[in-house]
């Protein structure tokens, strides 16, 4: 049987696999949560090490936006042009 992972085993995927049949709609949101604040910390973490740490909060939002959002979108809603300023 192939996995979903080339590091996982049949036996710990399947042990996975019913964990999360298991698990509450809640539960399952609050793992996404947790996730999505991970991916937060660590793309604003990449931001301050690419900038440096002294970075104004708004230049770190735009910065942060600008990851995730077109450049139209950007020059269009916050007068930032991520071509111009770096991401």
């Amino acid at each position: 049987m192939k996995t979903q992972s080339r590091d996982t085993t049949p036996e710990v995927e399947e042990i996975l696999v019913e964990r999360y049949r298991q698990m509450s709609p809640q539960e399952k949101i609050g793992i996404v949560r947790d996730l999505n604040q991970t991916v937060l910390t660590m793309a604003l973490a990449g931001i301050r090490h690419r900038h440096g740490p002294n970075l104004s909060e708004r230049e770190t939002r735009l910065r942060l936006a600008a990851l995730w959002l077109d450049r139209d979108t950007m020059i269009k809603v916050y007068g930032w042009d991520p071509e111009v300023e770096g991401y």
